[in-house]
């Protein structure tokens, strides 16, 4: 008789994992900007105490102008908690390894 706890791969897919356990975190990519901004104005409405804008490699200016529309146009009492910026070793196809810098900003109304 076959059991039901066989174990489960853990898959390596990048950031789905951690936004279950964050709800609060908005990861800029290729979207236009206006989509984060709103993204991260639906966060504040629903009560959520802190929004975190994460970025890496050339979304990190669209990180900035996310937090600084959020800033003028929308919540005029936004605060920014923290800046923190870092690198990431990351491997490509070819196997070589890349710096790709990282950006994370802790916003509270």
């Amino acid at each position: 008789m076959k059991t039901l706890e066989e174990p489960v791969e853990d898959v390596q897919d990048g950031f789905e994992d951690e936004e279950e356990a964050a709800p609060n975190i908005v990861r800029i990519g290729k979207k236009p900007t206006m989509n984060y901004v709103v993204a991260c104005v639906t966060l504040f409405n629903t009560g959520v105490p802190e929004v975190l804008v994460r970025a890496r490699g050339q979304s990190i200016t669209k990180a900035i102008d996310t937090v600084e529309m959020l800033r003028r146009a929308f919540f005029k009492n936004v605060q920014v908690r923290s800046v923190d910026i870092g690198t990431e070793d990351v491997t490509r196809d070819d196997g070589s390894t890349a710096s790709l810098s990282t950006i994370e900003i802790m916003l509270a109304p």
